[in-house]
């Protein structure tokens, strides 16, 4: 087992400044040279923290704000304009950078916090799911219509 420090999030694994045991193989012939960690070290501990720092600024100050952002978020349908085809077929597909786009009128909504389970890429509605903090999830519908030519 190696010991490393995450840099980025890894779903089911942890998020940045993480120390995570996993094996041997999945560290050095994925995670390092990816660069989604580092090898863990006794003078690591500074990178950690400032990976830490970085993570609770990115994240809403309190569960309040986090739960009064869902409450806006779920309140009205999130609206995305895209090109279609004939029978709903978008030219394309929906990212999350648009989602994030569309939701940041209600609130700020960071593109690598929303999941979306299969692809959008047909018009209509479609459940997403957004983290907002550790303990805060919303589930809103983006509302995907055809943008007038």
């Amino acid at each position: 087992m190696a010991k490393i420090i995450l840099t980025h999030e890894i779903s089911g694994l942890g998020v940045a400044g993480d120390v995570v045991d996993v094996k041997d193989g999945y560290a050095r012939n994925y995670l390092v040279p990816r660069k989604l960690a580092t090898v863990w070290s006794a003078g690591a501990e500074k990178q950690i923290e400032a990976m830490r720092k970085a993570r609770r600024a990115q994240e809403l100050e309190t569960i309040e704000a986090a739960q009064a952002a869902r409450d806006a978020l779920q309140a009205n349908p999130i609206i995305v304009t895209a090109r279609a085809g004939k029978g709903g077929r978008l030219f394309g597909a929906i990212t999350t950078a648009d989602i994030a786009a569309a939701a940041a009128e209600r609130a700020t909504v960071d593109k690598r916090r929303i999941q979306v389970t299969s692809p959008i890429k047909a018009l209509g509605d479609h459940q997403v799911s957004i983290g907002l903090h550790q303990d805060v999830k919303a589930t809103v519908t983006v509302s995907v219509v055809a943008a007038k030519n």
